[in-house]
């Protein structure tokens, strides 16, 4: 990657960044990630309260003892939610960390230039 250092480029060291293939790139790989996580989850989070709203007698069954299919639902709404951390972390340090690094190198690199 290169950033142009044509005065007449214009914008800031930054702006050339984000104008680089390599910064689309990494948009990319964030949005590929980030935007059917968040709609798989809130499809999941919307169902919890649906059931919850309009099928009580389904939510209200008794699973073990005095735990409901509410409350277990209700548990994996956590559960979900650090198994999607869990992921983004692993996906990031694969696929984003290594291409933003190299971005922030030659960003650093043009700035003390």
């Amino acid at each position: 990657m290169t950033l142009e250092k044509d005065p007449n480029a214009g914008g800031t060291p930054y702006e050339r960044v984000q104008a680089t293939p390599e910064f689309q790139e990494l948009k990319r790989r964030f949005r590929a990630f980030a935007f059917p996580m968040t709609a798989a989850f809130l499809s999941w989070y919307l169902l919890y309260v649906v059931l919850s709203g309009w099928a009580r007698d389904f939510m209200g069954t008794k699973v073990v003892g005095s735990i409901n299919i509410a409350l277990v639902f209700g548990l994996l709404q956590f559960v979900t939610t650090f198994l999607i951390a869990w992921l983004y972390s692993r996906r990031a340090e694969a696929k984003l960390d290594p291409l933003a690094a190299e971005l922030r190198a030659k960003a650093e690199e043009e700035i003390s230039a």
